[in-house]
């Protein structure tokens, strides 16, 4: 292959951001890592990308070589190149963030690489300039949940209405008013009713819905605003009115594209 003259080199590494939803806390799956520098210390799982792989590829072989599973919601969220990131060498880094259903991993690869899924809330000080990117994608996916439907990546196949407000009051960590979390997510027509109930819940006659996939993949990219206002005694009203304000912009731009 040929080389061009007078270069430097580079290294590019992927990091991956994993979300995981246990039912009651936002995760995020984390290594303890093996070798200098910082060892023992906490990461992000990621490695150098392979000479024959494009970015998402090498994001997806790492993120299969973590939990054991493929096809799962996967967006590139960034680059971070700062020339002194990585003390060993010079390393640029793209930021993959995914969201996966903890209950579907494969508990050994986790085993194999001494990963945990550790609670947003008890995070602990991550390596080199990991912190920035898991702020950065959780910034990422409040901003992203309340306009798609992507949040029901983190539920099993079969879920009540009353886990999935759970799980966005984890996302944003503020509680919703539940009559008014139910009539716009139903109203979406994104679900479909399986006729069972959650035997499970306190609730026993919390009905069970399912994704309709087809409307979901179809309809992925359109405008939903999942997230209703929030219950008056939310300490963190401003952050949703943050949310619908940038959501109105992203829409009054797309709107000018189209007309472009």
């Amino acid at each position: 292959m040929k080389q061009y003259p007078h270069t430097t080199r580079i290294l590019v590494a992927t990091d991956c951001i994993i979300f995981g939803f246990d039912g009651e806390e936002l995760k995020l799956l984390l290594i303890k890592r093996n070798f200098e520098p910082e060892k023992e210390r906490w990461s992000l799982m990621g490695g150098f990308l392979q000479p024959e792989e494009d970015l998402e590829a090498g994001a997806n072989r790492i993120l299969y070589d973590l939990t054991g599973l493929r096809d799962i919601y996967v967006e590139q969220l960034g680059a971070f190149g700062e020339v002194v990131r990585d003390p060993v060498e010079r390393t640029l880094s793209v930021a993959f963030f995914a969201l996966v259903n903890i209950h579907d991993q494969d508990q050994e690869a986790l085993d194999a690489h001494h990963a945990q899924w550790i609670s947003l809330r008890k995070k602990p000080k991550l390596i080199f300039d990991h912190d920035r990117m898991v702020a950065m994608a959780l910034d990422r996916l409040r901003y992203k949940a309340a306009l798609h439907p992507l949040g029901v990546e983190l539920l099993p196949e079969q879920f009540s209405i009353p886990q999935l407000q759970k799980l966005y009051e984890a996302i944003y960590d503020m509680r919703l008013d539940r009559r008014n979390f139910s009539r716009k997510i139903l109203s979406t027509g994104l679900l479909i009713d399986t006729g069972l109930k959650n035997k499970n819940s306190t609730n026993k006659k919390a009905v069970l819905y399912k994704l309709d996939k087809e409307k979901y993949d179809r309809k992925f990219n359109d405008f939903w605003h999942f997230m209703p206002t929030p219950a008056p005694s939310s300490p963190l009203e401003s952050t949703d009115l943050a949310i619908r304000k940038r959501a109105k912009l992203q829409i009054a731009k797309s709107k000018g594209q189209e007309a472009i």
